[in-house]
């Protein structure tokens, strides 16, 4: 008898881990803020409760994804500073992508319109996940010389 073999197992790519672990997270973090949102209503004036709740969210999702999604050293204000700059991004992305459905039809359905959002949504979504990757939590130099890079299978093919 031959004893059983183990099958290796598939991980995901790097890159799409961090994305699932970024969903996931900032999806969390958009649920408990709607809730959270909801609550403060009747507490204040919703632009202010909006306000709130979008700079504390936006705190939080920042340490999540510097900590799980992109397990990442870097921590600071800066780090704040840069991913919050990301959201304002996203957010005129979104709102511009609205303003120009209002332009081109002055009374769309509820449908329409949350059509164009999400799908707004989505995209500055993953805009946001590539600057966050890449800028605000990608790899730094360390003491000046830049850290060594591996090569991997998709860089060397793509130096093929």
């Amino acid at each position: 008898m031959t004893a059983p073999s183990l099958q290796p197992t598939r991980t995901l790519h790097p890159a799409l881990a961090a994305f699932v672990r970024f969903v996931i997270c900032g999806g969390g973090v958009g649920v408990a803020s709607s809730g959270v949102l909801v609550l403060l209503h009747d507490r204040m004036p919703l632009v202010l409760a909006n306000a709130l709740v979008t700079v504390v969210s936006t705190v939080i999702a920042t340490e999540l994804h510097s900590r799980v999604s992109f397990r990442s050293d870097r921590r600071g204000w800066g780090v704040h500073l840069q991913s919050g700059l990301t959201v304002a991004v996203s957010y005129a992305f979104t709102t511009g992508a609205l303003f120009c459905l209002y332009a081109v039809r002055s009374e769309p359905s509820a449908l329409v319109q949350q059509s164009v959002y999400l799908s707004a949504s989505a995209i500055a979504g993953a805009g946001r996940f590539a600057l966050l990757r890449v800028v605000v939590f990608g790899e730094r130099k360390v003491d000046g010389t830049p850290r060594e890079a591996s090569l991997g299978k998709a860089a060397v093919a793509m130096a093929a």
